[in-house]
């Protein structure tokens, strides 16, 4: 795993927000007292949805409220890549590089990407976007694929991202999900096979009965 690194510029300080403390109650919660330290990934993941990234004052205050050593707050966040090390965009782009994306053409969608946003992991002058490229997230048949903030755009060209990024530039939110003739992960053009509908409407079913059930025995 390559080296990472909290971002050379902090902020001076870190305080959890009202709504993160609520979701931060809840997840300590799930856990007993003596293992509070196990919520650590959750309570990361909830501050980093509060600022945008975890900062080296929020994994202090982390610390602080979990009763850990620093360093292993900070072990955790260096380890998993969900986690933003630095400020990233008001939209976060993370493009799929695992292999079917890449057969796929996500080469061509990172390029888009590169081309109108500036270089990956680092946030554009203006603020607007951060992309990254990120290991496989699940949706291979709909390769390529991007997650842009908390929702997945699939089946992408360079022409329907560029699009996506000139919309959220231009304060539009487009419509996430595949962008082909197709529902969530169904066939290109609609299902081809099971489409009778009496394998599913109940009028194909009977009685069967079980060769070894063990038999009542008469009444007296």
């Amino acid at each position: 795993m390559s080296v990472r690194r909290l971002s050379r510029e902090q902020p001076a300080s870190f305080a959890f927000s009202e709504a993160t403390q609520a979701d931060i109650q809840f997840w300590l919660g799930k856990f007993p007292p003596n293992r509070r330290q196990s919520a650590v990934i959750p309570i990361l993941w909830r501050v980093q949805k509060q600022e945008g990234w975890v900062s080296e004052p929020a994994l202090r205050a982390t610390a602080e409220l979990l009763g850990m050593a620093y360093i292993r707050v900070l072990e955790v966040a260096t380890f998993y890549t969900m986690f933003n090390l630095e400020p990233v965009g008001r939209t976060l782009i993370q493009v799929c590089g695992t292999t079917p994306c890449v057969l796929r053409g996500a080469g061509e969608v990172m390029d888009v990407c590169r081309s109108k946003i500036g270089p990956k992991n680092h946030m554009s002058p203006d603020g607007l976007f951060t992309w990254q490229e990120v290991e496989c997230l699940g949706a291979c048949v709909n390769a390529p694929m991007a997650q842009i903030n908390d929702y997945y755009f699939e089946d992408l060209t360079a022409a329907s991202m560029a699009q996506i990024i000139d919309d959220f530039a231009a304060g539009r939110d487009p419509q996430p999900g595949p962008y082909v003739d197709r529902a969530n992960s169904a066939p290109v053009g609609g299902p081809v096979t099971l489409t009778d509908p009496s394998l599913f409407d109940g009028s194909r079913a009977r009685k069967v009965e079980l060769p070894n059930r063990v038999q009542p025995e008469p009444a007296a």
